[in-house]
């Protein structure tokens, strides 16, 4: 699958009834599913045995259908969110990950 086809899928069951505008209401869902995703580390610590790779996978799927919701919201497409990605981490890091190019980014590098 591709990210144009998902976010065409995903965008079918984006609620229409919130009175919010869908770019704040996939914010905060976003927000929301980190948060779960990191429960399931911070149960760990206490013990619990929760946490397949299932259940992760769900979320990152939840996470997923959320940044698809706030690209179209915004009238982006996940393709090029994601190919502007690539071609950030390309220019910072054209030999692969480097620490000192890490710490020391150059003016304007986000």
């Amino acid at each position: 699958m591709t990210f144009k086809e998902y976010q065409e899928l995903a965008s079918r069951t984006v609620p229409t009834q919130i009175p919010i505008e869908q770019e704040c209401q996939a914010l905060h869902g976003m927000v929301a599913e980190i948060g779960e995703l990191h429960s399931i580390y911070q149960k760990r610590y206490q013990g619990h045995l929760e946490g397949s790779d299932e259940h992760r996978k769900k979320e990152l799927g939840d996470l997923l259908w959320f940044i698809a919701e706030y690209c179209t919201g915004c009238g982006w497409s996940l393709d090029e969110i994601a190919t502007l990605n690539i071609d950030k981490l390309k220019s910072r890091y054209p030999n692969g990950f480097d620490s000192e190019r890490s710490q020391h980014r150059a003016e304007g590098d986000i």
